[in-house]
């Protein structure tokens, strides 16, 4: 059991990293997509809304599918969905085409993120101490190297299909090859192909067991962890720019300082929850982050503005983890169900909140909107107590503090 949990643990963890590096090489090389389709500045928001749209209802969508499919059936087909989907936004010839492309990526990657999630939470119930986090770094690994390919793509004039291409031929046998791995349920005893469930554990990805009340705090998280995150990636060049006079090269910093900083706070975060808690941790990363706005909000150069971007990005890093981890401890009856319907939060963050900054920006101040996500954030501080451990679920040893010798019956994992 201890090495069937090892390499499902290390082949999730190269899912998580794919998908990191495909929707980097996506959203990093929009503007080459709209020279090459022609796609007008008044267009391309509606093709850009229409990717994360379609996602939630590829995660709706999943939430159905699991109830008959394991989530490891799910996750080895959409990988490679999506990873096609992007050779035709790069390939394409036309508008029709790349309106398909983007709406199978979309249907697709919803159900991927969905997919990824359910096994994630489920695996860090089998090992019995946190290790949600040290997925999403692999993630974060991955968003660096497809963003570092999309800017050489772009340094070295490539078409985008020469770009996407070499990566995409890697990836998918890749993560094909990693699937034989995947490991479903509770009890994670042995790999499974991704069949049909059994009755025995079809209950999991039933969601009468959700309670929405319950849920509903961590779905509110959820959402504004994303409005600070799409803030970052959207505003943050331009913030840098035009309210605090960097250099059109320096302005192209803070973004890749903000996926550094994410990658070595997931990847040392899971110590952090064994330690001190999820609760701890969670009060923590959001002081933090809501401390990185509000430097940002009163940043007198560019240089104290990058180190408001680098607290966010250590802040903001452990909130998405942790609250699909508390999902799977709220509702480990049901917890693929709890996943598939917190994930739709994480599209619906990413649409209100490049939008919202920016007509706050065009109408107020770019410098007053940055205090609107910092107040959101910190509004997991009301509800971080829904992050707390559920013994009387899960049994005392899971997700507690080191006082409690986490993980000293997880044979060693």
């Amino acid at each position: 059991m201890t090495e069937v949990l090892r390499r499902g643990r290390a082949s999730l963890a190269f899912s998580f990293f794919a998908q990191g590096a495909a929707f980097a090489l996506l959203v990093t090389r929009i503007p080459a997509i709209q020279d090459r389709y022609g796609v007008s500045d008044a267009l391309l928001p509606a093709f850009l809304a229409a990717v994360p749209v379609l996602a939630g209802a590829g995660s709706v969508a999943t939430e159905r599918l699991v109830r008959r499919f394991r989530p490891s059936g799910v996750l080895r087909w959409s990988q490679p969905v999506v990873l096609l989907a992007l050779v035709g936004v790069g390939a394409g010839d036309g508008m029709a085409v790349l309106g398909l492309s983007l709406a199978v990526f979309g249907l697709a990657v919803g159900a991927l993120d969905a997919s990824m999630n359910m096994l994630g939470v489920s695996l860090q119930r089998a090992y019995g101490r946190s290790i949600m986090l040290s997925f999403h770094a692999s993630y974060s690994l991955g968003g660096i190297v497809g963003a570092s390919l999309a800017w050489a793509g772009a340094h070295w004039e490539l078409a985008l299909w020469v770009s996407y291409l070499p990566v995409v031929a890697v990836l998918v046998p890749a993560v094909l090859v990693g699937s034989r791995w995947y490991v479903d349920g509770v009890g994670a005893d042995s790999a499974h192909s991704g069949g049909p469930r059994e009755a025995g554990d079809a209950g999991r990805g039933d969601g009468a067991g959700v309670v929405f009340k319950l849920l509903l705090p961590l779905c509110l998280v959820m959402a504004f962890a994303y409005i600070g995150d799409s803030t970052v990636s959207n505003w943050s060049a331009k913030y840098l720019q035009d309210v605090l006079g960097s250099s059109e090269q320096l302005a192209t910093v803070p973004y890749n300082v903000y996926m550094v900083t994410t990658l070595v706070g997931r990847a040392i975060g899971d110590f952090g929850v064994r330690r001190f808690g999820a609760v701890a941790v969670v009060r923590g990363g959001t002081v933090v982050a809501a401390a990185g706005f509000a430097v940002v909000a009163g940043a007198p150069g560019a240089w104290v503005g990058m180190l408001g971007f680098t607290c966010v990005g250590l802040g903001l890093c452990v909130l998405v983890p942790q609250t699909f981890a508390a999902a799977g401890r709220l509702f480990p009856g049901a917890s693929d169900a709890a996943v598939a319907r917190l994930n739709i939060f994480n599209y619906v963050g990413f649409l209100v909140g490049s939008p919202l900054v920016g007509s706050l920006g065009d109408v107020w101040s770019y410098r007053g909107a940055m205090l609107v996500p910092m107040v959101l954030v910190l509004v997991t501080l009301v509800y971080a107590r829904s992050f707390a451990a559920q013994p009387d679920r899960y049994g005392g040893a899971y997700e507690r503090p080191r006082t409690a010798d986490v993980g000293r019956g997880s044979n060693g994992l």
